[in-house]
């Protein structure tokens, strides 16, 4: 089939593969519709749900408009002041007609029902009602202490949660002001490390981040996304466990820290910087990440920043994608073993694989000798999934 052909929903795709992963998002759009009234606004959150929660996995920006679509519909709803719950409710419990309520209230309140008392009964069978009542006294006791029990476990659970949440924004908020402050910086040390057994000097630390350096010298650098909740430090130790629930401060913290894959160099820099985080369901850490799976979120927040301690940068966006951790013997791209390209065929070959499975195409493209930082969270989607987004320093 000639290229020009290769069109599905006015879209034009360059390969074969990338054609017919379109036909089938529009295969799945149209079975989609078949089952569901998008001018139903119950059945519309119902899809939105659907949509939000990866039920329904699109390959192509067929899918990803059609993901827009609904969206858009949603706030169309919201500003209509439909929301989840009423649409819900409005729709399922519509208002009772009067011969309705006659009827539930007759139901409710016959009039020649006899009540029945203890003392209407013989003897065995007043023994037989009274023990049925004190069993069922206790299992009411059982299970109001279980449910207390559960329900003070569950306070706890979400106080300590919210323990956390509330402080490590209060901790970044204050790291953030430390940023430039020469409050706790003292004489640099001398900066040298050692480099297949020769003495190598390492650039000095921008004076923005000399005192954060001071407080704590695992720090390697600080990334920020404008318009979002990331503006965090990023730090690294020689391994990718302690940051996971540790926090800038060394505390335990089930929200863990940004951090630099321990394999990755900041000078000399590696090809690629990997950074790791949460995806905390408060939105703090990476919790936010995810919203680059729409087109249009991720045009608005194309610019992402991330200063090493030694020179500030600026990236752009250009890959967008769900992978997952897989076993070490399948024959598969992995992303995050993507640090050092040792060759333009090399790194050309990462890059055509990233391309295949990015979500939309950003417009952005590499080049080998071109510097990459990769973000990557966990998604749920599927098992041991993650969620990433690849951006190209262009200053």
């Amino acid at each position: 089939m000639p290229a020009d052909e290769l069109t599905v929903a006015g879209k034009r795709f360059r390969t074969r593969a990338d054609y017919e992963a379109a036909l089938r998002d529009q295969r799945k759009i149209e079975s989609i519709k078949d089952q569901t009234n998008l001018n139903d606004p119950k059945q519309l959150y119902e899809l939105f749900q659907e949509l939000q929660s990866g039920i329904y996995r699109f390959e192509t920006s067929v899918g990803n408009d059609f993901d827009d679509e609904i969206y858009e519909k949603i706030e169309a709803l919201k500003k209509q002041g439909i929301t989840a719950e009423n649409a819900k409710n409005g729709l399922k419990d519509k208002k009772k007609t009067k011969k309705e309520k006659v009827k539930t209230s007759k139901k409710a309140s016959p009039k020649n029902v006899s009540k029945k008392k203890l003392e209407d009964y013989d003897k065995n069978m007043q023994e037989q009602i009274l023990e049925e009542l004190k069993k069922q006294e206790k299992r009411r006791k059982l299970i109001v202490a279980v449910a207390s029990i559960v329900a003070v476990l569950c306070f706890g659970y979400f106080g300590v949660y919210y323990f956390y949440s509330a402080r490590t924004s209060m901790d970044y908020n204050e790291l953030a002001a430390l940023k430039g402050s020469d409050a706790l910086s003292s004489t640099q040390e001398k900066n040298e490390f050692s480099l297949h057994k020769q003495s190598v000097k390492m650039p000095d630390i921008l004076d923005e981040y000399k005192t954060l350096y001071e407080k704590n010298k695992k720090l390697i650098g600080w990334l920020k996304i404008d318009d979002t909740i990331i503006d965090y430090p990023v730090m690294q130790t020689n391994n990718n466990e302690y940051y996971l629930e540790h926090n800038f401060n060394q505390e335990y913290d089930k929200n863990g820290s940004l951090f630099l894959d321990c394999d990755c160099q900041i000078y000399p820099r590696s090809t690629n910087l990997i950074i790791y985080g949460h995806h905390m369901k408060s939105g703090q850490m990476f919790g936010q990440l995810q919203k680059y799976a729409k087109e249009s979120y991720g045009k608005k927040h194309s610019v992402i920043q991330f200063d090493s301690i030694y020179e500030k940068a600026t990236y752009q966006v250009m890959y967008v994608f769900r992978s997952q951790v897989y076993n070490e013997n399948d024959m598969v791209f992995k992303y995050y073993q993507f640090i050092e390209a040792n060759s333009e065929k090399e790194f050309n070959s990462y890059m055509q694989e990233m391309e295949k499975i990015s979500l939309y195409d950003t417009g952005v493209t590499a080049s080998y000798g071109d510097s990459l930082l990769t973000l990557s969270t966990c998604d749920n989607s599927q098992e041991d999934g993650r969620f990433v987004v690849v951006a190209k320093r262009i200053q």
